[in-house]
C-alpha cells in the first residue's frame, strides 16, 4: 500500500522547478507510505533534450508490506527498460511467480511490484488479468515509448488524473495532489447535485473538483508518447457460468476461504475488523482457521438499540479471539470529523465514516497491526442489502410468480427479517416519484435512474461497478491510508464476484433470508450469527445525534454557509428541512442532513480561504 504521482508531458519538457514540485506533491501524502520514497525522471519522446530536462517523472511513497527491504522500494525496474510506481497488493503473486519462473523469467526481489513487470513482459497489458489483488500503477515502458496506467477489477485502489491545456497529465492516489496544478479550482455542480439530492458517489469517473478524473476500474489507460494519444483499454470482464446448487455451495466455501487465506499474505502483522454482522464474522471465522489469535477490532455504540456488541462477544467468546472495542461517542465526531474531510478529499455519505476513522486511528496507536481485513463488498455480490428482497419480489412479479412472491413475503414476516426494517425515508431514493429536488437545492441538475436495471444480476454488477461498492472503497482507503494501515477485501475477490454473480437468485435470497449462500456454507459460525434475522452492519447513532447532540454545532455552520454563498444551496431552506427533520415532519432522513453538513464542512476545507490551508489536516474550521 503506497502513495503515487505521474506526470507525463506529451508536447513539451518539465524543468527542474517542476521536479522540486512533484517530489513535493509526492511528499504530501507521506503517510500513505512512511517507511521508503522514490523518484525517477524520464526523456522518452527524444534521446536528447535541453539540460535537466525531462516528459515523464515517476514518484513513490511506499508502505512495506512484502519484502520489506530496500529491493522493494521504488520506482523498481527490471533490467528491460520497464520501470514502475505501484499501490496495492497483489494476492497471488506468489503462484504468478512460479509461473513465470517456469517460463524462464528471473527475479532480483521477493516483491509483488516485480511480478507485476514480468506478467506485462511475458503477457503485456490484457495479462493484468491474472492478478488477482488491488492495485492502481504505472509503467514506463521506455523501448515502446508508453506509459500504462491501470486501476483494479473494483476501484479499491484510488487512481485520478487531469490533463492540462498544454497536454501534460498528472495522475496521482489522491485529488488533494492535483488541486495545486488545477488552473482554476471549481465546484462540478453535476457531482455535487446527485450527491447532495441521491447520495451518489463515485459513481462515474467524475469528481467534486471540476477538470479532475478518475481511471475507471477493469482499465488500462495507455499513453503513446510518439503518437501523443490517450486511449482506454477495458483489460477484464465478468464472466458468468451456470451451476447447480450442490456445485455453487461447495465452490463458495472454497474459493472464499481460498480468497482469505491468500489475504493473509504478509511480512507485517495482520488483523481484522469485527462488526457482529455475518460479512466480517465470516471473514474472522476463516482468518482462525489459517492463522490462530489474530486480533480484532470494534466500533461499538453504548446505546443498546445499535449495538451489536452481544454478536461481536459470541463470536470472540466462541472462538477465543482477541477483541479490542471502541465506544464511538458523538464527541469523537467533532474530534475527528475535520480530519476526515481532509483525507477524504471530497464529501462523504455520513457519520459513520467517522467512525471507521477513529477505530483506524485506535488500531495505529494500540497495536502492531497493519493489514486489516474488511467485509466491505459482501453486502452487494451476497445480495444483502434490503433493497435486493424488493427488487427480487418486483422480478418476481414480473414473470408472474405470485405464489414466490408470497412465500418470500410470508417467510419475511414470520422470521421477522426484511420487511421488518423497511424505512421509506431511507428506501425513497429506488422510488422515482419520491425522488423530487430537495427544495434547498439551488443548482440544478438530472436525478441519475439508480433503480433501473433489466436482470438482478445487472443490478449486482452497477451496484459493484457504480452505486456502491465505489464510495465504500473510496473511504477505506483514505481512512486506512490516514494512519498508514492497509485494508483488505476478501470479498472481492474477481473469483468470488464471478461465483456469486453466477449463481441463482434463490441462492443468495431465500425463504425470506437475505445472503442465504454464506448462512448455508459457513457452519463454523455460531448459529446466533449465522442465523441472526436483522441487518445492521457499520452502525452507529447517526440520527440521534443529529437531532441532539450535533444540532449546536449544525444550526451554527449554516449560519454563516459557504454552500449558501456559492449557490449550492439555500441555508434557510435546509435549516426549516432540518427543523423538519427533528421533529419527524416529512420524508427528510439523517442521510439528506448528514450529507449537507459534511459537503459544507468539505466546502469551508476546499474552498473558503478563511480557513487556511487545505493541505494541512490539522486546520479545524470551527
Amino acid at each position: 500500500m503506497c502513495g503515487i504521482f505521474v506526470a507525463v508531458n506529451l508536447n513539451g519538457f518539465f524543468d527542474i522547478s517542476d521536479y522540486k514540485k512533484f517530489v513535493s506533491l509526492t511528499d504530501m501524502v507521506r503517510y500513505r507510505g512512511p517507511d521508503a520514497s522514490g523518484y525517477k525522471t524520464f526523456n522518452i519522446k527524444e534521446s536528447s533534450s535541453p539540460n535537466n530536462t525531462f516528459d515523464v517523472f515517476l514518484g513513490h511513497r511506499r508502505l512495506s508490506i512484502i519484502d520489506r527491504s530496500d529491493t522493494g522500494n521504488q520506482p523498481f525496474d527490471d533490467g528491460s527498460g520497464c520501470w514502475i510506481v505501484f499501490n496495492g497488493e497483489i494476492y497471488n503473486y506468489v503462484e504468478l511467480r512460479e509461473e513465470l519462473i517456469n517460463k524462464g523469467y528471473d527475479f532480483k526481489s521477493k516483491t509483488d511490484t516485480e511480478v507485476i513487470l514480468k506478467i506485462y513482459r511475458a503477457y503485456g497489458e490484457k495479462g493484468f488479468s491474472k492478478l488477482n489483488g488491488m492495485w492502481a500503477f504505472a509503467i514506463v515502458d521506455f523501448p515502446q515509448k508508453k506509459i500504462i496506467l491501470s486501476r483494479d477489477y473494483f476501484s479499491i485502489k484510488p487512481l485520478y488524473y487531469l490533463v492540462t491545456s498544454k497536454n501534460e497529465i498528472y495522475f496521482s492516489s489522491e485529488i488533494k495532489q492535483l488541486l495545486p496544478m488545477l488552473h482554476k479550482k471549481e465546484v462540478n455542480k453535476n457531482t455535487m447535485y446527485k450527491f447532495l439530492q441521491q447520495g451518489l458517489l463515485d459513481y462515474n469517473e467524475e469528481t467534486f473538483f471540476e477538470g479532475i478524473l478518475k481511471v475507471k476500474p477493469k482499465t488500462n489507460l495507455i499513453i503513446k508518447m510518439d503518437k501523443k494519444t490517450i486511449e482506454n483499454i477495458k483489460y477484464w470482464e465478468y464472466k458468468i457460468e451456470e451451476m447447480n446448487e450442490e456445485s455453487a455451495l461447495e465452490k463458495f466455501r472454497e474459493i472464499f476461504f481460498d480468497s482469505v487465506r491468500i489475504r493473509l499474505r504478509s511480512d507485517v502483522k495482520v488483523g481484522a475488523l469485527l462488526s457482529g454482522g455475518l460479512d466480517s464474522s465470516s471473514i474472522v471465522v476463516a482468518t482462525d482457521l489459517f492463522q490462530k489469535g489474530i486480533e480484532t477490532f470494534s466500533v461499538v455504540a453504548k446505546d443498546k438499540r445499535y449495538s451489536e456488541e452481544k454478536f461481536i462477544d459470541i463470536l470472540v467468546e466462541r472462538k477465543q479471539i482477541k477483541n479490542h472495542k471502541l465506544y464511538f461517542e458523538p464527541e469523537m465526531v467533532l474530534k475527528n470529523i475535520y480530519k476526515v474531510v481532509y483525507h477524504q478529499d471530497e464529501p462523504f455519505g455520513g457519520l459513520s465514516v467517522v467512525a471507521q476513522y477513529s477505530i483506524l486511528k485506535e488500531i495505529k496507536e494500540i497495536s502492531d497491526v497493519i493489514v486489516i481485513l474488511s467485509g466491505q463488498g459482501g453486502d452487494e455480490i451476497l445480495m444483502g442489502y434490503l433493497k435486493y428482497f424488493f427488487f427480487n419480489i418486483k422480478e418476481l412479479i414480473k414473470q408472474k410468480k405470485f405464489g414466490d412472491v408470497l412465500i418470500q413475503l410470508m417467510h419475511s414476516i414470520l422470521k421477522r427479517t426484511i420487511l421488518w426494517q423497511f424505512n421509506i425515508r431511507l428506501a425513497k431514493r429506488y422510488i422515482p416519484i419520491l425522488n423530487k429536488s430537495l427544495n434547498y437545492i439551488k443548482i440544478n441538475g438530472e436525478v441519475e435512474p439508480i433503480w433501473k436495471y433489466n436482470t438482478l444480476t445487472e443490478r449486482q454488477m452497477l451496484d459493484i461497478d457504480r452505486y456502491s461498492v465505489p464510495a465504500l472503497t473510496h473511504y477505506e482507503d483514505r481512512n486506512s491510508m490516514a494512519h498508514s494501515l492497509e485494508i483488505r477485501l476478501p470479498f472481492l475477490d474477481p473469483r468470488l464476484v464471478n461465483l456469486l454473480l453466477s449463481v441463482s437468485t434463490t441462492l443468495k435470497l431465500k425463504n425470506g433470508w437475505t445472503k442465504y449462500i454464506i448462512r448455508k456454507s459457513l457452519i463454523e459460525l455460531p448459529d446466533e450469527i449465522r442465523w441472526r434475522k436483522d441487518k445492521q452492519g457499520f452502525i452507529i447513532p447517526e440520527e440521534r445525534w443529529l437531532k441532539e447532540d450535533l444540532r449546536g454545532v449544525i444550526a451554527s455552520h449554516f449560519k454563516t454557509s459557504v454552500l449558501n454563498e456559492m449557490g449550492i444551496i439555500d441555508s434557510k431552506l435546509f435549516l426549516e428541512a432540518y427543523n423538519n427533520f427533528q421533529i419527524n415532519k416529512g420524508l427528510y432522513s439523517y442521510k439528506d442532513v448528514s450529507r449537507v453538513f459534511i459537503a459544507e464542512l468539505w466546502a469551508k476545507r476546499f474552498f473558503n480561504f478563511k480557513c487556511g490551508d487545505y493541505t494541512n489536516e490539522n486546520n479545524q474550521f470551527r
